[in-house]
């Protein structure tokens, strides 16, 4: 099996997003690792360099058209690009996903994206607040019962996240892809929510 991460990263995405989970996935305590157990790569429409909101420009490995069908996990990083028309043609891609058993996952508009399509309407989920989902999903969000207020939560391969849980959907994810001990993946947590001062008092 591929053993890639795949970020889908549309114009004007929130890079901040993707920092926890990238960083864990390619690193450890101490540095790059030197053989990990996955990699990540970058999705984006074309091969051409796509900018974050803050304008950092990222060149993707791949475009829609050169993406590989077979990955570990999806990741779907939130930003404005998620309202536009380009989002249409993820349809597909997350659709094969789900019907292919892979990890999703889905942080704030990427979230409401996967609402917005009816992908969200046999898991337990989360989000920018149901209101939102709720407007994006229309009449294909037919799950607000599953609607959980949580940063993050996981249900069935499939992890959602608000758009302030950045380091609570990489732990999900982290844990779904069993990509360390849970205990190593609990520390690498608490150290970036708790902060090095409060771990490790003068």
């Amino acid at each position: 099996m591929n053993n890639e991460i795949l970020y889908i990263l549309l114009p004007d995405y929130a890079a901040h997003e993707a920092v926890y989970l990238s960083q864990a996935i390619a690193s450890d305590d101490f540095a790059l690792k030197e053989n990990p157990k996955y990699v990540n790569k970058v999705v984006a429409p074309t091969l051409e360099p796509v900018k974050s909101i803050g304008g950092f420009r990222t060149v993707p490995d791949y475009s829609f058209d050169t993406m590989p069908d077979d990955y570990v996990a999806l990741v779907l990083i939130g930003g404005f690009g998620w309202s536009t028309p380009v989002a249409d043609n993820v349809v597909p891609i997350v659709r094969h996903a789900i019907e292919n058993g892979k990890i999703i996952g889905a942080i704030c508009n990427g979230a409401a994206f996967m609402a917005k399509h009816g992908f969200l309407n046999t898991v337990k989920h989360t989000g920018n607040g149901p209101d939102q989902l709720k407007l994006w999903g229309g009449k294909n969000y037919t799950n607000t019962g599953g609607y959980i207020n949580a940063q993050a939560i996981s249900d069935n391969n499939i992890v959602t996240a608000n758009g302030s849980a950045t380091l609570e959907f990489a732990k999900e994810l982290l844990l779904l892809l069993e990509n360390d001990t849970s205990e190593r993946i609990e520390m690498y947590y608490q150290f970036n929510k708790q902060g090095f001062c409060n771990l490790f008092p003068g």
